[in-house]
């Protein structure tokens, strides 16, 4: 079956109602993501045979959970009413610390990440005495280290797990709205439209249904990640008005080049035909844009500058527990002795490498003294410093 066949978006909207058993996906904003996804994965996405296999399944899931999540709610009007209150949310440009963070806030017991394997399998919801033990978690973890064996070195590029924090870029996906599919396709005519024309704030409500219904078994105070934030903040804010932002910084032009080498990697599981450069074009048109409406919102009062603490990558890499206790602080809680050792123990687990070999700036084509002063009003608002080229 060729690739238009299997990207008819009818076919794979039947296919999620089959596999759901029902046909409500709530407000029909999604549409116009999905044709654009579809149409970019017939004509320029330039996938293998796996490629077609696992586009087609994310897209047949994404719309699943988004009927299954529908449904829940129809039947439980209370999981609708429940407020999703003060979340912590982690945005910043990729490669500039957001995992290792949000990772070591989320050993906090009194902060609630979403998982991977709940993300990934949001129906049905899990009993919570068993949440630790869920069958679903072996199996998350199982396709995860398929992926490993197909595309070697790709946990290395962007370490993932069952039981680790999810970005909301995948909740996002039923929403048809998100980045996930535009870093793991090489989709430019939907990056662009979802860059400059797409409304986000549909994808921002689907987001707070996707919450509604995973707290409806296991609640907490909801600590979130996600890169794709930075570009709509605006969005983000108005769907919750009491969000804490936490904004990561980093000479933009390593994260161009880091991003571009993780972008390749991802892309090498579904295409034959990725490269760096290609992927580094749409990186820098993306950083470059997202730094420049993040500043304009923040400097308009769009996001109040009383909502927003801001982390350099230096010196969290150089003392991750002093930017914990800053946190903790806009919180108005403390680190207690407690969490700090359990966030001991996870960095001594994880020491990383800081990047080591796996990107090069010369790998992406760019030039570099172009590039640079693209994103110097960003650098001298937050004070920035210039990197060392790797």
């Amino acid at each position: 079956m060729s690739a238009a066949a299997r990207f008819r978006p009818a076919d794979l909207i039947e296919q999620a109602c089959h596999a759901a058993g029902c046909d409500d996906f709530g407000e029909d904003s999604w549409r116009e993501g999905l044709d654009r996804v579809c149409d970019g994965l017939i004509n320029q996405a330039r996938l293998n045979a796996l490629g077609v296999e696992i586009a087609s399944a994310d897209l047949v899931r994404a719309l699943t959970h988004r009927l299954q999540i529908t449904a829940w709610r129809g039947t439980h009007p209370e999981v609708a009413a429940a407020p999703v209150e003060r979340p912590i949310v982690i945005v910043g440009q990729p490669r500039t610390g957001t995992t290792i963070l949000f990772d070591l806030l989320a050993t906090d017991p009194a902060l609630r990440a979403p998982l991977t394997w709940e993300v990934d399998n949001p129906h049905p919801l899990p009993d919570p005495r068993e949440y630790e033990t869920d069958p679903r978690i072996a199996a998350t973890q199982a396709a995860i280290e398929m992926s490993e064996q197909i595309v070697p070195g790709l946990l290395v590029h962007h370490p993932m797990g069952a039981r680790v924090g999810q970005e909301c870029v995948r909740m996002t996906a039923g929403q048809f709205t998100s980045m996930i599919f535009s870093v793991q396709y090489r989709l430019p005519d939907y990056y662009r439209w979802l860059l400059y024309d797409a409304d986000h704030g549909p994808a921002y409500r689907y987001h707070r249904m996707f919450l509604q219904h995973l707290q409806s078994a296991v609640g907490g105070q909801w600590l979130l990640k996600s890169p794709a934030h930075l570009w709509h903040l605006d969005a983000l804010i108005a769907e919750y008005p009491d969000a804490l932002i936490v904004q990561t910084h980093r000479d933009p032009l390593n994260v161009i080049s880091s991003i571009s080498a993780l972008t390749h990697h991802l892309r090498r599981l579904a295409s034959d035909e990725s490269s760096i450069t290609d992927c580094a074009a749409q990186s820098c048109e993306e950083i470059v844009v997202g730094l420049e409406r993040a500043t304009e919102m923040r400097d308009s009062g769009v996001l109040p500058e009383s909502q927003v603490i801001d982390v350099h990558f230096a010196d969290f890499m150089r003392d991750p527990l002093a930017t914990v206790r800053t946190l903790y602080t806009a919180m108005g809680r403390e680190l207690d002795c407690a969490n700090e050792t359990r966030m001991r123990e996870h960095l001594a687990a994880h020491p990383g490498d800081h990047g080591g070999a796996r990107y090069r700036w010369a790998d992406t084509g760019l030039d570099a003294g172009e590039v640079r002063e693209r994103v110097r009003r960003y650098q001298e608002r937050y004070g920035v410093a210039d990197e060392p080229l790797r």
